[in-house]
């Protein structure tokens, strides 16, 4: 049997909930700084007809950069809240699942096109995370993105990234 001190020293080696809390706001504080950054460029003033392009998104870049820091430092002042585990390992790996295959789905949209990728990402997904049957994963992973085409492509005249089948397709 495992002992509460050993049960915490090893919910404490993890992820915590401070450093998600820092780790957020140190990606969220280079973007912030841009929105301030691009909106002096754009102008930020006031103009003689009203509020040049940049005012408001220099104001709220400015609200998040401070946001940001406030939350940076009270993670490091308060050392002994959020020492609880972000998250554990078996949560993290269901995470990664949907995540990683979403990012190789948006990365395929680029190289075969929205269309084909989606089908093939729905037929995957379908066959793996539902344990769907090829017979029934099949026909929603066509379906869905020809009715997408035709939704998009054909009744709203809206352009969605192509590849090569599309392109042999004439569109």
């Amino acid at each position: 049997m495992v002992d509460q001190d050993t049960l915490n020293r090893v919910k404490k080696t993890g992820f915590t909930n401070r450093m998600a809390e820092i780790a957020t706001a140190l990606v969220i504080l280079p973007l912030a700084g841009l929105v301030v950054v691009d909106s002096v460029r754009v102008g930020n003033g006031w103009a003689p007809d009203g509020p040049q392009a940049g005012f408001y998104p220099f104001y709220i870049g400015l609200i998040l950069c401070a946001a940001v820091l406030g939350i940076i430092a009270q993670a490091i002042l308060a050392r002994e809240q959020g020492t609880d585990q972000f998250v554990e390992a078996h949560q993290f790996r269901l995470v990664l699942a949907i995540f990683l295959p979403s990012v190789v789905y948006v990365a395929a949209i680029y190289l075969i096109g929205i269309y084909v990728a989606s089908a093939l990402f729905l037929i995957i997904f379908m066959r793996w995370q539902g344990k769907y049957p090829l017979h029934k994963a099949v026909p929603i992973g066509v379906l869905v993105p020809v009715a997408m085409f035709v939704l998009f492509e054909i009744w709203f005249k809206v352009a969605l990234p192509k590849g090569p089948l599309e392109n042999l397709l004439g569109y």
